[in-house]
């Protein structure tokens, strides 16, 4: 293994509709290739390839990051509203705690705040952050997270 093992912690699969195309048994391949001892999995608002992700990562010996790339909500989760911004967030479950919470929080978006994406709020956030990490994402994302 390399001295200074790359992980990569953000990584859409083909699970991100319209936006990833690493499917997700040959992209484990080019982990392994690449020596890469861990990978996440960051898709856009789901968890969908995650049991997916997390077997044929354990089966190839690559530690799986469990992971989302969500649409936080500048208004609040359950706005309708065409003016509403959203920006991007990433996070990674650090504990089983945090994977729940992050059940929570993607199931949430889906069956409350669905308005053309599946958006969470910093309230929602806030409410179940504990054993997850947070990333700025991209260009979309916000760098006050903290701030409610």
């Amino acid at each position: 293994m390399p001295e200074n093992p790359f992980v990569h912690l953000h990584c859409h699969t083909d699970y991100s509709l319209l936006d990833g195309a690493c499917e997700i048994g040959q992209l484990m391949d080019t982990v392994v290739e690449q020596k890469m001892p861990a990978m996440a999995m960051t898709d856009h608002g789901n968890r969908f390839g995650a049991v997916k992700f997390y077997n044929t990562a354990k089966a190839k010996g690559v530690h799986p990051v469990i992971g989302c790339e969500v649409y936080v909500s500048q208004q609040g989760h359950k706005t309708r509203s065409d003016t509403d911004r959203y920006n991007h967030l990433v996070l990674l479950c650090e504990t089983q705690e945090g994977y729940r919470n992050l059940i929570n929080l993607v199931s949430t978006g889906f069956l409350e705040g669905f308005y053309y994406k599946p958006r969470i709020d910093k309230g929602l956030l806030a409410q179940y952050s504990k054993g997850l990490i947070g990333m700025s994402a991209c260009p979309r994302g916000d760098g006050r997270v903290g701030d409610r």
